[in-house]
């Protein structure tokens, strides 16, 4: 079968190994594993403008039975789905979490099970009817970069299992999404992330799971902003406490919330001058520093 594929090179070579034909390459990270296998042939292309009908035409004319799509950034035109059917890979359980942050909100949320779907690919991003799905038990324990990494495999042994669908002649029966189950994940503001010692400590320690390492979730220490890395909830902490409130119990930070406290474990300052990494000590002597109780809100 021929492939016009669009992503990581990673995806793109395991296809091949299966006995895909690459017609078509556009790989949109230059220093993706894989990439200096693909980098070099003539249908490779590094993040192609595929707004350009040029682009689109050279597409069309390497004549691909099917359009692949798996971590592919950008939205595929519809003059693009137009040339041969098309199926990419969401890293959710679709209709919930459509968009390009869903293993933030999929933490965020609490989700016990998360997962990967297999969608056919439509002008609007995640609505396309589904081909197939696995399913992964969330440890919740995990920050979203590593439920990322834990979803990488059955993505794409999801996406092999559909192109072969394809190319036996037996595409997989399309299921519409069901739109009033359908929640949107975009990427997390400043508001998102900013700490908010009015929610339960429960609600706050899935934010910084759900935002570690990076972008981090985080909260203004007097002047200074902190990203919060690892936090646990707890309920030993000073009553006398209000909201926002931060004090050291047992060696740690911690800091009332709405309902319990969280324990701070690790955070990080940023400035001009790089990373600053601070330990559960750390943190704990920048409280103590500080007027006690102090308010961190």
């Amino acid at each position: 079968m021929r492939v016009a594929f669009f992503g990581l090179p990673l995806a793109a070579l395991l296809l091949e190994r299966d006995g895909h034909e690459l017609v078509y390459v556009g790989l949109c990270r230059s220093e993706a594993p894989g990439t200096r296998r693909l980098r070099d042939r003539a249908i490779t292309r590094m993040q192609p403008n595929l707004d350009s009908a040029a682009e689109v035409t050279a597409i069309a004319d390497a004549k691909p039975d099917l359009i692949i799509s798996w971590f592919w950034t950008k939205r595929l035109p519809s003059t693009l789905l137009t040339i041969a059917p098309g199926f990419g890979v969401h890293p959710s359980l679709l209709p919930r979490h459509r968009g390009p942050d869903p293993t933030f909100w999929t933490i965020d949320c609490g989700d016990p099970i998360a997962g990967v779907t297999a969608h056919v690919l439509e002008a609007e991003y995640d609505t396309g009817d589904i081909l197939g799905a696995a399913t992964l038990v969330v440890d919740p324990t995990w920050s979203a970069w590593r439920l990322a990494k834990k979803l990488d495999t059955p993505s794409i042994a999801l996406m092999r299992q559909i192109a072969m669908a394809y190319a036996q002649g037996h595409p997989p029966k399309r299921v519409a999404q069901n739109e009033s189950l359908a929640t949107l994940a975009p990427v997390p503001t400043d508001d998102d992330l900013e700490l908010d010692w009015k929610l339960s400590a429960t609600d706050l320690a899935r934010r910084v799971r759900a935002a570690s390492p990076y972008p981090g979730a985080f909260a203004f220490f007097g002047e200074q902003v902190v990203s919060l890395l690892r936090a646990q909830p707890t309920d030993r902490f000073p009553r006398a406490l209000s909201v926002g409130e931060a004090a050291v119990e047992d060696g740690f930070a911690v800091i009332r919330c709405g309902a319990g406290a969280l324990q701070l474990h690790e955070g990080r300052i940023d400035n001009e001058e790089g990373e600053t990494p601070l330990s559960s000590s750390k943190l704990a002597t920048l409280i103590t520093s500080m007027t006690a109780p102090v308010s961190i809100a």
